[in-house]
């Protein structure tokens, strides 16, 4: 067949598309037709399921947007589940958040904000029980209990069940038992030892009457009642009955001065803040009443869209007939959404659910930003609540989609759940050691640490060969156990280190991918590739590099500096004419340290060392001396 036109040039032999690129076309065509209109687009899976419902000011352009330009992650994979996408005309933007609210909660799509609960923090339970008990718990149980909280922060509940117990001597034991003589707790004023009939069940009840007052918020009236009481054991000459009280009173307007959730601005008011990870979201609510911080909300949830419109759905979905909202609620600025003097629209849209609140739940809703500092604080608390859930929730499950990005971005032939990385640390060619560290599913594995003292280099600095000879070891036992291999091997450095690897791997057979990441511009080196890849710094493939590099680096560094300390013991002891290599590395494993050595007896020095005792007395006036030198003039 001939491929040559008129003329002797080669015919231009046209691609086929890949599967991917038709798809793309595919949906590029669909989204064409979409009208330039409010409303509302469903996507589905293969399945038919819907898996994601959402609002447009001009459906074309927002449908458009989901497969034209560079797309984070998160929306990479939201676009990878869809198979059909249908639209809903409505009158107006607020008709279409009426119809989006609606179906989220009745199809519970999978990529929507999803209220599902997760609070984590403890709750206060007074016990219904002849002699309650207080203490934290995490379970409410309908059994008569009373419950104080969920509490903002565990060092909130920390503080009042310490003064709970300096105060009030309450039981400790979970299960009381009838006992003759009381226990440690009743002998230092910290229980009243009803376990051994030291105290009747009505006086006990006014301690547990005092607590929930103090859990209530209630102090004025707490106060008032020990100061009467102080008096009346003052007139009746029980001093230190009286002191006892006067102590207790001291220590609860110490912490109502401490408390940082208490403004005594009596206006309801909410504060919502967030936090995001990849398409982790967590969303906290922090409800003020009466000048008290009441209640906190935590729901986990992710994020395939803006923060705006994320936080649009989430008010939508937090509030309503059963939980109105306050007249008042402040939000932490959505990273993409354009603010106006005085509050926040454009992206956000609040404006919209303003509305949406006056026509539906008949309150006027006010959205703000904290501009005060006592807003602020607030804010900044409940965001703070907010990040420790996210990264407690990476701890748990992981950064899949990040490793899925670091495999496209790499093109590596599977993805990255296993990385191994090394990391070289010496000082003048001096204690030279390798660090191995090992990430799992894009968060460290501690347990599988490795250290490597180098031993090929003879003094010797040379970083290519302590990366062969790290590797070499590694993954020499690895194969002769036949044990798992990792999925990606990161080194600290450039060309050169990662040319070193892969000579030894290719070697043993391992088939594993290798990457090497330099620290002055964050390059990425793969090997027979002389153009190092450059990631976005907000990268989150990147950020899993990173993070493995930083931790063989710190623990390389930990070793090496352990080590030279450790040499520095030694040269002190060796310094010293009669003390050889041998009895220097006796007396530190002996006592541990040079401070013990120079504080142990001349006698004691000298059966450690087996020397003689003027050696002895010797060693121990070289430490000292040493120690007084390293302290200064007095």
């Amino acid at each position: 067949m001939d491929n040559t036109e008129a003329g002797g040039k080669p015919r231009r032999t046209e691609r086929k598309p890949t599967p991917a690129q038709e798809r793309l076309a595919r949906f590029r065509s669909l989204t064409r037709q979409a009208p330039p209109d409010p409303g509302v687009y469903l996507m589905r899976d293969e399945t038919g399921q819907i898996i994601y419902v959402g609002k447009a000011k001009v459906l074309r352009n927002r449908l458009s947007s989901y497969f034209s330009g560079r797309k984070d992650i998160k929306t990479k994979h939201l676009v990878s589940k869809i198979e059909s996408i249908e639209w809903i005309i409505t009158g107006s933007e607020y008709e279409a958040l009426l119809l989006e609210n609606t179906l989220i909660k009745s199809h519970s799509p999978r990529y929507n904000i999803s209220l599902k609960d997760g609070k984590t923090y403890p709750s206060i339970r007074i016990t219904n029980e002849e002699f309650p008990r207080v203490f934290r718990t995490r379970r409410i149980i309908s059994d008569g209990s009373i419950y104080f909280g969920p509490f903002p922060s565990a060092d909130i509940i920390d503080r009042y069940l310490d003064l709970i117990r300096r105060l009030f001597p309450l039981r400790r034991c979970a299960n009381m038992r009838k006992r003759e003589t009381p226990c440690m707790y009743y002998h230092i004023g910290r229980c009243s030892g009803a376990c051994a009939g030291r105290i009747t069940k009505d006086s006990y009840a006014i301690y547990v009457e005092e607590v929930k007052k103090l859990l209530s918020g209630e102090t004025e009236a707490l106060l008032a009642e020990l100061r009467e009481r102080m008096t009346t054991s003052a007139t009746a000459w029980r001093f230190e009955e009286a002191a006892k009280l006067r102590d207790s009173i001291g220590a609860i307007e110490q912490f109502e001065g401490r408390s940082s959730s208490v403004d005594w601005d009596p206006n309801a008011r909410d504060y919502i803040a967030w936090a995001v990870d990849g398409d982790l979201l967590t969303w906290v609510v922090f409800q003020m009443r009466g000048g008290k911080l009441t209640g906190r909300d935590l729901f986990r949830s992710r994020l395939y869209s803006t923060e705006g419109e994320a936080l649009q759905s989430f008010l939508v979905g937090y509030y309503g007939p059963e939980l109105l909202p306050p007249s008042k609620v402040y939000v932490q600025k959505p990273a993409d959404s354009d603010l106006a003097e005085g509050g926040l629209d454009g992206d956000a849209g609040l404006g919209l659910v303003s509305e949406y609140f006056a026509r539906e739940l008949s309150t006027d809703t006010a959205f703000l930003l904290p501009e005060e500092r006592r807003h602020e604080v607030a804010i900044n608390l409940a965001a703070q609540n907010a990040r420790e859930d996210i990264a407690k929730r990476r701890r748990e499950i992981g950064d899949i989609p990040a490793l899925e990005e670091l495999k496209l971005r790499l093109g590596l032939s599977s993805l990255p759940s296993r990385i191994e990385g090394f990391d070289i640390a010496q000082l003048s060619g001096k204690h030279t050691v390798a660090s191995l560290i090992s990430f799992k599913n894009g968060i460290p594995d501690k347990k599988n640490y490795r250290y490597f003292k180098i031993r090929s280099l003879e003094g010797g600095i040379d970083d290519f060969g302590a990366v062969r000879e790290a590797v070499a070891r590694r993954y020499t036992r690895l194969v002769n156990e036949e044990a798992e291999l990792p999925d990606l091997v990161l080194i600290d450095g450039g060309a050169g280190q990662v040319s070193a690897a892969k000579e030894i791997l290719d070697a043993l057979g391992v088939d594993s991918d290798l990457a090497g990441l330099a620290k002055q511009n964050e390059e990425i080196y793969l090997p027979g590739r002389t153009e190092p890849i450059i990631l976005a710094k907000d990268s989150p493939a990147l950020r899993v590099l990173v993070a493995v590099r930083d931790e063989t680096h710190r623990f390389a560094t930990g070793l090496n500096q352990k080590l030279r300390a450790s040499d520095l013991r030694f040269g002190i002891l060796e310094d010293i004419e009669g003390v050889g290599p041998a009895r220097a590395r006796r007396l530190l494993k002996v006592f541990g340290s040079l401070d013990l050595v120079g504080a142990a007896s001349v006698a004691d020095l000298a059966s450690a060392g087996g020397m003689a005792a003027e050696l002895a007395q010797r060693v121990k006036k070289t430490i000292l001396l040493r120690a007084a030198a390293r302290k200064g003039p007095a």
